[in-house]
């Protein structure tokens, strides 16, 4: 069965000095049951949007939203089992912590489900929140009261559930250890999930499937590692991956892809000659050799990933190699690099969209 269904679906916003932005341009999708999606793009691109007229929250302007076939707007918010996490909390503030998760029970006369409820997520979680049930949201830390949000969310009659950047506003531990709480839970009780985040790591690791959104519109859909393997246009290669990917302009003659400083590549499809295309290669997909020569300008070392990225110049351009660790390197030295032609990825300069 398909849970939640999105057909060509598009909203627009007028700003006060009467500029019209198209926050969703004709979106389509799908998310069968049980399924686990992040919606993931820079900000701006529509992915609150979308999600929250999935939730019902708001009309599109064209298209509709369809729950298990019935469109959304036709259901009761009673009878979705919808349940969102917000980033900025959305904590009923005169409430303490126990009546907040308890809200949804209480409102069907359940409450007394509410101590149980509270302890298994306790047990999964590994989180004492019980320690934390007599508080009031003032006096929570940020990370307190997304553990709440998080823990209210599950405290009901769950079967969609919708995280609009629940972490965002938590320091990098604590996002971290949110994270993988968050993925018990989902473990323990398994619902439909749509995600919204901006970070990468986080869509990877909560969700199946990415859906990455630009002005609007859906640019591609797959898990992190397709995306990353097979970017289907130039956003993609260069909002995929970190560090990012490296773009060089030129064109194809003969057969072979030349760019301004370097080129004989060979393009693995027929391309016109005279095509302007787009070389593009993952930084950890340059190796040292003795084939292209270039200058050091900056090195930063990542400890936690164990490599060196090395920002490199040729005559008309600057671009990253990531070396090993231990490699010794300062600014000014002379590197010789090499591609691995198997990784280069060409692209359509004027379409942005991907050949091979």
């Amino acid at each position: 069965m398909t849970m939640i269904s999105v057909e060509n679906v598009s909203k627009q916003y007028v700003l006060k000095d009467k500029e019209i932005v198209q926050a969703v341009d004709d979106v389509s999708l799908k998310v069968s049951e049980g399924g686990k999606i992040a919606l993931i793009g820079p900000s701006g691109c529509g992915k609150t949007t979308l999600l929250r007229m999935i939730a019902g929250l708001e009309d599109p302007d064209s298209g509709r939203v369809l729950y298990n076939d019935e469109p959304i707007k036709q259901l009761k918010p009673e009878h979705r089992g919808i349940g969102m996490v917000f980033q900025n909390y959305a904590l009923i503030p005169q409430w303490d912590s126990k009546a907040n998760i308890g809200f949804f029970l209480r409102l069907r006369q359940r409450e007394e489900e509410v101590p149980e409820r509270v302890q298994q997520i306790a047990k999964i979680t590994g989180f004492g929140i019980e320690r934390i049930l007599g508080k009031f949201p003032k006096q929570l830390s940020g990370g307190e009261k997304q553990r709440v949000a998080i823990a209210r969310a599950f405290a009901r009659d769950l079967k969609l559930l919708l995280f609009d950047e629940p972490f965002a506003n938590l320091d990098a531990k604590l996002r971290q250890t949110a994270r993988v709480e968050a993925r018990k839970l989902l473990s323990k009780y398994p619902v439909t999930l749509i995600y919204v985040t901006h970070d990468q790591q986080e869509a990877s690791l909560m969700a199946d499937r990415l859906i990455l959104m630009n002005n609007g519109c859906i640019e591609q859909v797959g898990s992190y590692q397709s995306l990353y393997d097979a970017p289907a246009n130039i956003f993609v290669a260069e909002f995929i991956g970190t560090p990012t990917m490296n773009l060089f302009q030129g064109e194809v003659r003969d057969g072979r892809w030349y760019g301004a400083d370097f080129g004989g590549y060979p393009v693995p499809v027929d391309i016109a000659d005279g095509t302007l295309t787009t070389l593009g290669i993952r930084p950890e997909h340059i190796v040292r050799a003795d084939d292209l020569q270039v200058i050091v300008k900056q090195t930063t070392p990542y400890f936690a990933e164990r490599f060196l990225l090395v920002d490199v110049t040729t005559p008309n351009q600057m671009w990253q190699v990531q070396l090993p660790l231990e490699t010794q390197l300062t600014v000014g030295d002379t590197l010789t690099v090499s591609f691995d032609l198997t990784k280069c990825h060409f692209f359509d300069t004027q379409t942005g969209e991907r050949f091979v």
